[in-house]
């Protein structure tokens, strides 16, 4: 019989302040809803609590759809979840690729079996309408466009409405990755006639990874039941898991039923608040950071009129290593950030300011962190510009 060779003790680890590009820090409610009992995935107080979470993510999410919930899994499985019961062999599709996320994009299309164009745009810029034009023109009855709303691996926001108008004159739907966006920056989905969107529990929610939020509208629902074929992933056929979250209550599979709990608090927590002030909250606090890190003699990686309030990118200087200042993040402060992906990779920094992490105390902690880290590696940052920087974008609001 197979033994163990040591003794496995209580779980323990170290403290860590996540400012990295996920997962963010999660709030001590969501965590204590997550310790309540069990109830069964069809018990009815627990379809109860679906209800809610639904309403709660049309409202987080900006949007009517009916067919808005969470799949079981974290952000990848809801790209991996629009893509492959909108798409079928032979069908057409435009990614716009300005970052690690798009590309991903254009894998799952492909295993897909779809024809993808892509349109190739510059790390840390957007893809520009224009260039969606373009495409469209070239590649005729295309069936969707897929872009990414907040860049993940850049730091950009790219502008959603004006493509979602080009790619519907065109006959197109828009599939917008909003993972790294959901209640932490504007997001309009039918304002801005975004027909089908995903993104992750774990960013800007302040919720554990695990659940993956997704929402179609009536335009996309009519792509989803015309298909010709069957969805490839029975997992994640939204076909018979709509069943599930819909009136008709059908079996599929069981329910993450804690992470359930969790998301139903985390929107709680965001209707609270309300989703203008979260909005402004996240932009303010990433003003500061910025202002902050030019502070330092650093500067801001992403196109400067398009940057992502909740993960900043910052160019490291010539001379300073990148594993090295992360390391000494982690082992000095417990500070975890990320590191470049892809053709960036050793050449930013992502710093996460999502949700319960979207704060004074964290701009001011990071800010004075990577001042000691930069002194490491001989680079001078005067720490007190920094602050001084941050500080005076917040007094301003205050003069507001």
């Amino acid at each position: 019989m197979l033994q163990l060779e040591r003794e496995y003790t209580d779980l323990v680890h170290s403290e860590r302040v996540l400012l990295g590009p996920g997962p963010s820090g999660v709030d001590p409610r969501v965590l204590r809803v997550m310790a309540a009992p069990l109830l069964g995935h069809l018990d009815p107080e627990f379809l109860q609590l679906m209800d809610e979470t639904g309403e709660l993510l049309r409202y987080v999410f900006q949007t009517e759809n009916d067919l808005t919930l969470p799949m079981s899994g974290t952000g990848s499985a809801g790209m991996d979840t629009v893509l492959s019961n909108l798409l079928e062999p032979g069908d057409k599709v435009i990614v716009g690729v300005c970052g690690y996320f798009g590309r991903r994009m254009v894998d799952i299309a492909h295993r897909c079996g779809a024809q993808v164009k892509v349109i190739e745009g510059e790390w840390g810029r957007i893809i520009e309408p224009e260039q969606v034009e373009d495409a469209l023109g070239d590649m005729s009855a295309a069936k969707l466009v897929g872009l990414v709303h907040a860049e993940t691996s850049t730091g950009i926001l790219q502008p959603l409405k004006e493509i979602a108008a080009i790619a519907h004159r065109h006959g197109a739907l828009l599939v917008a990755d909003c993972v790294t966006s959901l209640g932490g920056a504007p997001l309009k989905l039918d304002e801005w006639g975004v027909d089908a969107a995903y993104s992750g529990t774990q960013k800007c929610l302040s919720c554990p990874p695990g659940l993956s939020p997704i929402s179609f509208n009536e335009e996309a629902r009519k792509v989803l039941n015309s298909r010709r074929t069957e969805v490839p992933s029975w997992y994640l056929d939204l076909t018979m898991i709509e069943r599930y979250w819909g009136k008709e209550r059908f079996y599929h599979h069981t329910a993450p039923i804690s992470m359930v709990y969790a998301l139903r608090e985390a929107l709680r927590i965001v209707a609270e608040e309300g989703l203008e002030a979260r909005w402004k909250r996240h932009d303010l606090n990433a003003r500061a950071f910025c202002a902050g890190i030019r502070g330092l003699g650093l500067k801001p990686f992403a196109q400067p009129e398009y940057l992502l309030p909740s993960l900043i990118t910052v160019g490291i200087p010539n001379g300073v290593e990148d594993g090295a200042v992360r390391q000494f993040l982690l082992q000095e402060y417990g500070i975890e950030i990320g590191g470049g992906l892809g053709p960036v990779q050793g050449q930013i920094w992502r710093v996460g300011l999502m949700g319960a992490n979207s704060h004074r105390k964290n701009v001011t902690l990071a800010l004075a962190a990577l001042a000691s880290a930069l002194k490491e590696q001989g680079f001078r940052a005067t720490v007190e510009e920094g602050l001084a920087a941050a500080d005076a974008v917040y007094a301003s609001q205050e003069d507001v």
